[in-house]
């Protein structure tokens, strides 16, 4: 059995934020991601297998330039922490309604051709997932234990709805692109960056 690599934060931290609470519906895509199911029919995610998928994805975001990286969230407890997300990276922001045509019409104003889209949720953000399928845009994809893979190059599995979870999603995503590009440290990420202020206040 080979030795287990130590997670990038300890694995209470990601429940205490809920990280790990799917859905009471499960997707035949997510399947393998799912770690068991509790008695209220809530299905638990895999934290080992949301861990390892964070280290993935922030070596492929890391494969694109800064202002290539476009990451949308309709949801509303994804708007502020995909926004201060792409402002730690330098990437571009699209949160709230995603405007259609925003990937696929030069006209207008909002425009833009992204290399990479990250989503908070498949389906909630399915207008900019569809115009980055149709401009050949890899997607990496926030996924709870309900979403459907079909167009998602990379998913992270993880509870995808609820406020805590996606603020360490985010601060976690932005602290290992930014390590590995050597901007940061764990320790002076810490000091410069509270999780809550990365939670959404409405």
């Amino acid at each position: 059995m080979e030795d287990a690599v130590a997670p990038l934060i300890d694995f209470e931290t990601y429940e205490e934020n809920a990280v790990n609470i799917g859905t009471q519906q499960r997707s035949a895509d997510m399947m393998r991601f799912i770690q068991e199911v509790r008695d209220d029919g809530l299905y638990l995610i895999d934290l080992t297998k949301t861990d390892e998928r964070i280290r993935v994805i922030s070596k492929f975001i890391n494969q694109f330039e800064p202002e290539q990286v476009v990451v949308a969230s309709a949801r509303q407890y994804g708007q502020r922490p995909a926004r201060m997300f792409a402002e730690s990276i330098g990437a571009k922001s699209s949160v709230g309604r995603f405007i259609p045509g925003s990937f696929t019409n030069p006209k207008l104003p909002s425009f833009y051709e992204p290399g990479i889209l990250i989503v908070t949720d498949p389906a909630a953000d399915q207008q900019a997932v569809r115009e980055a399928v149709g401009s050949g845009v890899p997607i990496v994809a926030i996924c709870d234990a309900n979403n459907n893979l079909r167009n998602v190059d990379l998913a992270l599995p993880a509870n995808n709805k609820g406020r805590r979870s996606l603020a360490l999603l985010y601060w976690l995503l932005s602290r290992e692109v930014l390590k590995l590009r050597g901007k940061t440290t764990d320790e002076k990420w810490l000091e410069e960056n509270n999780i809550d202020d990365w939670e959404s206040t409405f």
